[in-house]
């Protein structure tokens, strides 16, 4: 019986899960679960990198003493950050996050030198201040200069395991540099950012067989015989793997996490004028497919309110308090890049109700339900988009991830879009890094088969539109 192993890192937290196949079922287990964030270092939000790498061995020190002597493993992160590497190959810094405001304006400062519209027909990539391509146009010249190589976070940690170096497909495509037509890093792109084809590793399928574990790691740790597979590294990518769909193309997804991720998969890309105007995305899937998809701001809102707020409420707690009060009273564009990182996630968003002349929220549950109201609005104005921008009816939304498991927020997205909404698994990101695997050892024959096993292995909740929200 084969043992896999899914690495899953977000930008909140990370977990290692055991998965293997017991009576046909796919049966998952947490091993290890730890902290992520990012901390204010010479002037920017770096993620502690080796932190995460160390978890990783904590997390398979604990394999070992369940008894697994033996696995796959597969690593998925967030996108667009990177790694820069220096002539001995060893990180000249901690990486910088997408939320630091170094970007701050530079889509704008890039495309007055080179136009969106011949951006977004090399890409198909959403403008995002977050992207790869303005994070590079904001880099220190000085630390560019010294780095021989560019590693892209999950790639990163499966250099330091293995030792070699790869550019997983589908964490690159979100940089916004991957050039739809040649299939590689646009050579005008990268000019415009001031680096060159070298600096990044062998662009890499996912679903490839990327090392063992080197020698070294086991005199430090105890820790299981590994080998290392390149799956659908971006967690989206693998978030829509798992997601347990039929066949049927009227279906779309929506990862529901720290980011809200709503779109469909597609075989070829949609970058029509249409969908430039609209601002979606054709980020690269496993396998020969594309998430067309809208990157909207998500549950990181409701996070940050926990953050600040003076007590203790869990999550749920959240929720409920929010069902208490009428929803739909206050919308706000859950978009606007005020809302990417500020001091005080509720202060903001009270400030952006008093100045759209709407009721301004007060208590954590008006806040939050202003977050779900927004979120769900959302939901529906991109869904219609996409039906419109694709030509594609859907019958069916897809909630997987953790949020998911906010019922309230279902219903209401099913109440707004009238379409049936199914939720769960809420470990699709790491389900799908385990299929890729599974595919890969030839345990499934494709992802169709995968999805299958999805369906018969965990619980879904369905949620049909009714008829209070017109």
């Amino acid at each position: 019986m084969k043992n896999y192993i899914a690495v899953d890192i977000g930008a909140s937290s990370g977990r290692l899960l055991h998965s293997r196949v017991v009576n046909g079922k796919l049966v998952i287990e947490e091993i290890h679960r730890f902290k992520n964030g990012f901390q204010r270092i010479n002037h920017h939000d770096r993620w502690n990198i080796d932190a995460l790498v160390r978890e990783i061995f904590i997390g398979l020190e604990k394999a070992k003493t369940k008894g697994i002597d033996q696995t796959y493993l597969g690593i998925d992160t967030w996108a667009v950050d990177y790694v820069l590497l220096n002539d001995s190959q060893e990180k000249i810094a901690d990486p910088i996050s997408y939320r630091d405001k170094r970007t701050k304006n530079k889509i704008e400062q890039l495309t007055n030198q080179f136009s969106k519209e011949s951006i977004y027909h090399k890409t198909g990539i959403q403008f995002l201040e977050l992207n790869t391509l303005y994070q590079l146009f904001a880099e220190d010249k000085s630390v560019l200069r010294k780095a021989d190589k560019l590693l892209f976070i999950p790639d990163y940690i499966g250099f330091v395991l293995t030792g070699n170096q790869v550019t997983e497909i589908t964490n690159a495509s979100t940089t916004q540099m991957l050039n739809l037509r040649s299939s590689s890093f646009d050579p005008e792109l990268l000019d415009l950012v001031e680096v060159t084809q070298d600096l990044f590793a062998p662009l890499t399928d996912a679903g490839t067989f990327l090392g063992k574990i080197q020698n070294k790691w086991f005199e430090q740790y105890d820790i299981p015989e590994v080998e290392v597979i390149t799956v659908a590294s971006h967690d989206t990518a693998s978030a829509v793997i798992g997601v347990p769909a039929t066949a049927s193309d009227s279906w779309a997804y929506l990862s529901s996490g720290t980011w809200s991720l709503i779109g469909i998969e597609t075989t070829n890309p949609v970058n029509t004028s249409k969908a430039f105007l609209n601002n979606f995305t054709n980020e690269w899937g496993a396998y020969g497919t594309y998430r067309f998809l809208k990157n909207i701001m998500g549950l990181w809102m409701v996070q940050e309110v926990k953050r600040v707020q003076n007590q203790e409420l869990s999550f749920a707690d959240m929720a409920k308090a929010a069902d208490q009060y009428e929803y739909f009273t206050a919308i706000i564009d859950v978009n606007d890049t005020r809302f990417i990182n500020p001091a005080n996630m509720i202060g903001e968003i009270q400030q952006a109700c008093r100045e759209t002349l709407q009721p301004v929220p007060e208590t954590i549950g008006e806040v939050v339900n202003c977050i779900y109201s927004s979120l769900a609005k959302s939901y529906q104005k991109e869904l219609n988009h996409i039906e419109d921008i694709a030509n594609r009816h859907i019958d069916q939304l897809y909630i997987v991830g953790g949020g998911s498991n906010v019922e309230t927020l279902n219903q209401l997205t099913a109440d707004l879009t009238k379409k049936t909404v199914y939720a769960g698994p809420n470990e699709a990101t790491a389900i799908g890094n385990i299929i890729v695997q599974m595919v890969t050892t030839n345990e499934l024959a494709d992802i169709a088969e995968g999805r299958k096993l999805i369906q018969r292995s965990f619980e879904i909740e369905k949620y049909e539109p009714n008829n209070r929200i017109g």
